[in-house]
């Protein structure tokens, strides 16, 4: 299976049911991947899931069987609402490697380019590189860390922390939170 034959589109409040769906499977599938829990959205009247669906989220159809996932958290204070964060991003794993975490990634930079965000961040796991690599390859820096931000069956797992301006890279220098 390729990427051919997705479309990506902002999903509305009556799409609620492919939201839970997606978003249930990323959770179940790659536990590891997420700083949620599947057992802490499974639970989710569907009141919250559209609850949830009043920030911005993509997601990546082939036919009507939703295939991928991604978000974009918009900061609420006056002095940091030109930031927004990106979240649950999620290709089913037969799809990856053909693009569409690329064109996920893309439309939610060109919403958010288009409601005025200038700088976008995201948090992965650092036992994720490939995830590191990917969002290295799409202009990100990383920009920081966070020790032991996710507790994983006990274990604590740092986060690293990336950013970019929605067009493209963002100069930014490295640094490493201790």
């Amino acid at each position: 299976m390729d990427g051919s034959g997705t479309a990506i589109r902002h999903i509305r409040a009556d799409e609620v049911e492919a939201f839970r769906r997606i978003r249930l499977e990323a959770l179940r599938t790659e536990p590891s991947l997420f700083a949620s829990r599947y057992e802490d959205w499974e639970v989710l009247s569907l009141e919250e899931w559209r609850n949830r669906l009043n920030e911005p989220v993509f997601i990546a159809f082939q036919g009507d069987e939703p295939v991928g996932i991604t978000g974009l958290l918009r900061q609420r204070s006056s002095k940091m609402a030109h930031r927004a964060t990106i979240i649950m991003v999620y290709v089913r794993r037969s799809l990856r490697g053909t693009g569409l975490a690329s064109r996920l990634l893309s439309a939610v930079a060109d919403h958010a380019r288009d409601i005025g965000i200038l700088q976008l961040e995201l948090f992965v796991s650092a036992e994720n590189p490939a995830a590191i690599r990917f969002y290295q390859r799409e202009g990100f820096s990383e920009i920081g860390r966070i020790p032991g931000g996710v507790l994983e069956e006990g274990r604590e797992i740092d986060d690293v922390m990336m950013a970019r301006a929605p067009s493209g890279r963002l100069s930014l220098p490295s640094i490493s939170v201790c």
